[in-house]
C-alpha cells in the first residue's frame, strides 16, 4: 500500500490522542494508494485491545465508498508493545480478511513505529507500506 507521510502522521496523532487506550480506524483509497484516514471510536476503551464502534465503522466505510474509494486498511495502535499483531488482532481479522492491518506502536513514544500486515486465514504476513 502506498501512503502519504501526512496520513501516517494522522494515524500517529490519533494514537497519541487516545492514550492510554488503543485507537482504531479505517484507511480508504484505490489501486493500492491510500487517500484517507477515518477515525473510528474504540468502544472497548481499552489499552489492550480495540473494538470498532459499529455505527462509526459503518459511517467510515460509507464515507470511503461514497468518495469513490474502497477500504484498503484497518489501523489501530499498540500503546506499550511493538507494531506486531497480537493473537487478538489475528483472531479479529477474520471479519475483514482482505484488508491490510496497520499497527501504530507507541512503545517508544518519542519514535512511533508503523508497520503493516496481511492477517488472513489466522496467519501473519508482512504487507508492503510505501510511505511517499
Amino acid at each position: 500500500m502506498r501512503i502519504a507521510r501526512g496520513l501516517i502522521d494522522e494515524m500517529v496523532a490519533h494514537a497519541r490522542e487516545d492514550l492510554p487506550n488503543e485507537c482504531c480506524g479505517m484507511v480508504g483509497g484505490s489501486e493500492g494508494k491510500a487517500t484517507s484516514v477515518i477515525r473510528v471510536e474504540n468502544s472497548a476503551a481499552s489499552p489492550l485491545r480495540f473494538e470498532m464502534d459499529p455505527q462509526g465503522q459503518y459511517d467510515a466505510l460509507k464515507a470511503i465508498e461514497d468518495g469513490g474509494a474502497e477500504l484498503l486498511a484497518i489501523y489501530h495502535s499498540h500503546t506499550k508493545s511493538a507494531a506486531y499483531p497480537s493473537q487478538t488482532d489475528v483472531n479479529q481479522a477474520v471479519n475483514w480478511p482482505d484488508a491490510i492491518y496497520v499497527i501504530v506502536s507507541l512503545e517508544d513514544q518519542d519514535s512511533p513505529d508503523v508497520k503493516a500486515y496481511w492477517l488472513k486465514d489466522l496467519k501473519i504476513a508482512d504487507a508492503e507500506l510505501l510511505v511517499e
